[in-house]
């Protein structure tokens, strides 16, 4: 998937259908000259049905739908005959994806199932037909009631990635690197700030024919949490990984602070993802001669009190390790 598919974000109007008129016709045959009532009733409008589809990973095939409308109910015949229901309306979306309220930004569901399905905007009920409306008192009502207009929403449809592993790191640290190396997702790879745009997946493949996916998120910078930089446009996705994997390149000025300023913007953000497995990656460590990387190790082991692993993607040491790592993280098994 190219990162120009990744589509995260959508605004989309919807209409539900509008119910049915009841009839208000009444009984006539060659020698019934004055039947009584047999209006039938209106059929009900289409729902607008928001609905989890696990085969879809963005929301890139809405990017041009701007609105979406149900169809309106039937209207209501003679012998008493029901007009038929509007048919619905299904937007299909991805698995992690949250509806909100375009106005009040309210969440109104997360789609989180397979077929999870959520009704935003309950087609209109049809109208009673003059057959509901007979009594000993007026035995020939010649009224019968319109159908009830359908709703109008503007959602806005979010959707947060399903992954098993985060990567976080500020921009050009080398996630999209290792995303290419372990994975087969091919991101966009260059030495500057912000290459990554959008979120990229990969599926790792482990042993034993077992995987699991990373999802390289674009780089944080300080201030993210306030919305600087790519803002919580991409913080939001790292609300579903079971595990973060910090990726900090060897030659920054300051492991340690860096560190520091990353696990502060996610705790702005969001204080429940320091409740998040975590583990420590140190990038480009093919820069690194021994005597360096011990004396890394021996300041790293004082200060940081985490997991951490040397990785080099160009060089591509220590992926194995990482892998095997993350796999006792994601399934929570003993060293």
């Amino acid at each position: 998937m190219t990162e120009g598919n990744f589509v995260d974000y959508v605004k989309i109007h919807v209409f539900s259908g509008k119910g049915g008129k009841g009839s208000a016709h009444l009984h006539r045959e060659k020698y019934i000259t004055k039947g009584g009532p047999d209006g039938g009733d209106g059929g009900r409008g289409g729902h607008v049905i928001i609905k989890g589809n696990k085969n879809l990973w963005t929301l890139h095939h809405l990017k041009f739908k701007r609105h979406v409308k149900a169809e309106h109910g039937g209207n209501g015949s003679k012998q008493r005959s029901s007009g038929a229901e509007g048919a619905d309306e299904y937007v299909d979306v991805p698995l992690g994806t949250v509806i909100r309220d375009s106005e009040t930004n309210e969440i109104l569901k997360e789609i989180t199932e397979d077929e999870q399905e959520f009704i935003v905007a309950e087609g209109g009920k049809g109208g009673l037909g003059n057959w509901n409306f007979r009594s000993s008192t007026n035995q020939t009502p010649r009224y019968a009631q319109p159908g009830i207009d359908g709703q109008q929403e503007d959602i806005t449809l979010e959707l947060k990635v399903l992954a098993d592993v985060g990567l976080v790191g500020f921009p050009n640290a080398g996630k999209s690197t290792l995303l290419s190396v372990i994975t087969a997702a091919k991101p966009k790879i260059a030495n500057y700030e912000f290459t990554t745009l959008k979120p990229n997946l990969g599926i790792v493949e482990y042993r034993d024919f077992k995987t699991f996916v990373v999802a390289d998120i674009p780089g944080i910078i300080e201030g993210a949490a306030e919305g600087k930089g790519l803002g919580h446009r991409f913080l939001r996705h790292i609300e579903r990984n079971s595990t973060l994997l910090f990726l900090i390149p060897a030659d920054a000025p300051d492991i340690e602070k860096q560190y520091e300023i990353l696990v502060d913007e996610l705790k702005r953000y969001n204080p429940e993802l320091m409740d998040k497995d975590r583990l420590i990656a140190i990038s480009k460590s093919d820069l690194l001669d021994e005597e360096l990387k011990a004396e890394l190790k021996q300041e790293l082991d004082k200060n940081l009190g985490l997991p951490y692993i040397f990785i080099s993607s160009v060089a591509q040491t220590g992926l194995t390790e990482l892998k095997d790592k993350l796999w006792q993280m994601i399934n929570k098994e003993p060293v």
